[in-house]
């Protein structure tokens, strides 16, 4: 084997997968949706993430150092499968970054008094550059955001629990199962990541550590996540502020925690920006190789290069979703059920691929809860449909001159 991964560092980038800034605003969007009950749309959520963590780590030691989840649906269902599911990532990025930018800005202006929709623009603007001047999120940095969000996250919980109150849990549930489900389909944000397990496995020395690194990963996210839903709700109420780890922290903290929050929000979440807009310019020449996309996109997507044109392509599809954005909760629940749909066509893969016994055993059974998962997003699923079709009908499109592609 060639790997030289630990369990940690393993475990490190796993965690920045799955975790992201988009939890400096969940417990709010969430609770919004279903009250104190929105604790159960966490838990569900939890429980969805073990079969497929699990899944996705048995597929990663079986097939190492695989192309992403694209890759392996097209090994299992074909082009045409892996061309849906590569524009169901693609698409996403836009809708996905500029939510990003806007948590970001919401922090900003509520920690430091600048205007949200310009703190986005920056941060934004900022990404973009960064990309276009071949800068890239060192993996030694991303693992520093990573422990700097698990940080801000744990000192919040541990902070401001004591000022706990029984009282806020009631009503309970004020909107229903259906108000949980709107919740869940949400929370689908949070609970995505899980296919990069799929293509660590050749970076392990030992390909038993990929398993023990999604173990580690999935304690710590349960962790983290069920202290921060419920201390949210039984420190602020349901009827939280948009910036529930803001008034966590300065609960708990006092009046000083406020500034450092907005500065530590800005950088979490400029880095996942940064490393969102860096993937997606490079699926978009992948995909512009294979055909899902003009052929004209995959100029500089070879290792060292800066694939420009589908670069640009990201920003010019972005600027039409920050003008339209006007609410925070219709991005993210757009974004989550495009990535939901990506999860579920990986563990549906896994399916085919996976031999029999109990790895496939868990791999029918996530599809099973991924499939339930993808049902909470409701209505945004026209999202991935949209984005599905225009796949297929790129495919089908013939070029009317062949390009010459310099990668």
């Amino acid at each position: 084997m060639n790997g030289h991964m630990g369990v940690r560092h393993g475990t490190a980038l796993l965690v920045g997968a799955v975790l992201g800034p988009g939890m400096l605003v969940l417990p709010h969007l969430a609770a919004a949706a279903a009250g104190p009950a929105s604790v159960l749309a966490w838990a569900g959520m939890l429980a969805l993430s073990v079969p497929v963590a699990l899944t996705f780590a048995a597929l990663g030691a079986r097939y190492p150092g695989g192309g992403g989840v694209a890759a392996v649906v097209g090994l299992a269902f074909g082009r045409h499968a892996a061309a849906v599911t590569g524009w169901w990532f693609y698409g996403a990025v836009p809708i996905g970054t500029v939510a990003g930018a806007l948590v970001g800005g919401q922090y900003v202006e509520a920690c430091l008094g600048v205007n949200a929709t310009v703190a986005a623009c920056l941060i934004l603007a900022a990404a973009f550059a960064a990309n276009a001047a071949g800068l890239r999120t060192s993996g030694g940095l991303q693992i520093g955001f990573v422990a700097l969000l698990v940080a801000l996250l744990a000192t919040a919980v541990i902070t401001a629990a004591p000022h706990a109150d029984p009282a806020s849990f009631t009503p309970f549930a004020p909107y229903g199962p259906a108000g949980v489900a709107g919740a869940a389909g949400v929370l689908m944000f949070a609970f995505v990541g899980w296919e990069a397990a799929s293509h660590l496995s050749a970076e392990f020395a030992d390909r038993r550590g990929l398993l023990r690194a999604t173990v580690v990963t999935l304690a710590v996210i349960g962790v983290l996540y069920a202290g921060v839903s419920v201390t949210s709700v039984a420190v602020l109420g349901a009827d939280m502020s948009a910036v529930p780890l803001t008034d966590m922290l300065q609960l708990g903290l006092g009046p000083a925690a406020r500034p450092v929050t907005g500065v530590v929000a800005v950088l979490l979440t400029f880095g996942a920006v940064n490393t969102y807009i860096a993937g997606a310019s490079r699926l978009g020449a992948a995909l512009a190789a294979d055909g899902a996309l003009p052929r004209w996109f995959a100029r500089g997507g070879a290792p060292g290069r800066t694939p420009y044109r589908s670069l640009g392509l990201v920003l010019v599809l972005s600027v039409p979703v920050l003008v339209a954005a006007v609410d925070l909760d219709v991005l993210m629940r757009a974004t989550s059920a495009c990535l939901a749909a990506v999860t579920s066509a990986g563990v549906a893969a896994a399916v085919r691929m996976l031999p029999r016994g109990r790895h496939r055993t868990v791999a029918v059974v996530g599809t099973g809860m991924s499939l339930l998962g993808l049902a909470f997003c409701g209505v945004y699923l026209l999202v991935p449909a949209v984005l599905g079709a225009v796949a297929i009908a790129a495919l089908h499109v013939k070029p009317r001159r062949s390009y010459k592609i310099g990668l």
